[in-house]
């Protein structure tokens, strides 16, 4: 049995395989999936039906099970913050920034070979996507 909250067997498959460096991204319910990634990076629907899940949930779970880095998002022509930037930094770990860039290359990142997974949400909210890079886990 496990004691973390996060319990999907591919999500805990994949990040296990990944490292620092590795990157996760977790879309929104607009993001094209399969042409907005490499075909290399494990896919993971979690799109039930509109609104869930949300990638606030999904982000909620990987705060809590992997080290991150670096948090990049999506945003419109005007780089105005869009209001689930908020959740974001509530839940993110204090201190770590949003990265913002456009909409194309901010596809061009989530097609990196760093990219070891996609968790497709059935979020309804727009540039609600949110791109993770996994950081590294201290010695004790």
């Amino acid at each position: 049995m496990l004691k973390t909250r996060l319990l999907h067997p591919e999500i805990l498959d994949t990040l296990g395989r990944a490292g620092h460096g590795s990157q996760v991204l977790i879309a929104d319910g607009n993001y094209p999936f399969l042409t907005g990634s490499l075909p290399t990076a494990r896919k993971v629907y979690l799109n039930l039906m509109p609104g869930l899940v949300q990638v606030t949930d999904v982000l909620e779970a990987l705060v809590e099970t992997i080290p991150i880095e670096a948090a990049t998002v999506m945003v419109p022509d005007d780089e105005a913050d869009q209001p689930i930037f908020t959740d974001f930094r509530r839940i993110l770990p204090d201190g770590l920034d949003l990265t913002k860039i456009h909409r194309f290359p901010f596809y061009d990142a989530a097609k990196s070979p760093a990219t070891a997974l996609v968790i497709a949400t059935a979020e309804q909210r727009i540039y609600a996507n949110l791109l993770l890079t996994v950081g590294v886990v201290p010695p004790t």
